[in-house]
């Protein structure tokens, strides 16, 4: 779920590192999507529903026990989901313990009709590899083996890492889902 919107912002936050002298903390705002897609096909037994996106993509997803609501939806109901996304990245200070959790949460809406929010926090300790100020560019290596590397726009944004800096990286995305049944 992480992978690709993660890898783009975390581009993003390499190029944003602050650019100013005593800045520890980013945030970086991420993407935000909206969707809508007609319900095709709900099987209540394996927990799935079938919907068509519109540009006409058929797509089938799976809603975890946590869903109560499911038996309320419907073929033909509209279904609005919207995504959103950001980055934080923080300069660790010397000798302060290394970070890898990742945390889930579903939340259920409280309106008339089924909606919902899925909600995934990761945050891990990467340590600054190799910076090339010519490409200009950056490599970095965290925990489980993971390893990104970039391009960076800003090169001002280089000088203030080095080589063997550690970084905390936090990972925020939620997707709100909102079902709207037929004829409204």
């Amino acid at each position: 779920m992480l992978q690709k919107p993660a890898l783009i912002l975390l581009a993003a936050a390499v190029q944003l590192i602050p650019a100013h002298a005593g800045a520890q903390t980013k945030v970086i705002s991420g993407e935000r999507q909206t969707m809508k897609a007609t319900v095709e096909v709900v099987d209540s037994e394996r927990r799935s529903v079938t919907i068509r996106t519109e540009n006409g993509a058929l797509r089938t997803v799976y809603a975890s026990a946590d869903v109560k609501r499911l038996a309320e939806v419907k073929p033909g109901d509209t279904v609005t989901a919207t995504y959103y996304d950001n980055i934080i990245i923080r300069k660790k200070a010397a000798g302060e313990p290394a970070i890898d959790t990742f945390t889930m949460a579903d939340t259920a809406g409280r309106g008339a009709s089924p909606s919902g929010t899925s909600a995934v926090q990761q945050t891990i300790t990467a340590t600054v590899e190799a910076i090339d100020t010519s490409a200009p560019s950056i490599s970095l290596k965290g925990p489980r083996g993971w390893t990104y590397a970039s391009r960076v726009q800003d090169k001002n944004a280089l000088q203030q890492v080095a080589v063997g800096d550690r970084v905390d990286i936090t990972w925020t995305e939620a997707t709100l889902v909102a079902v709207a049944p037929v004829g409204k």
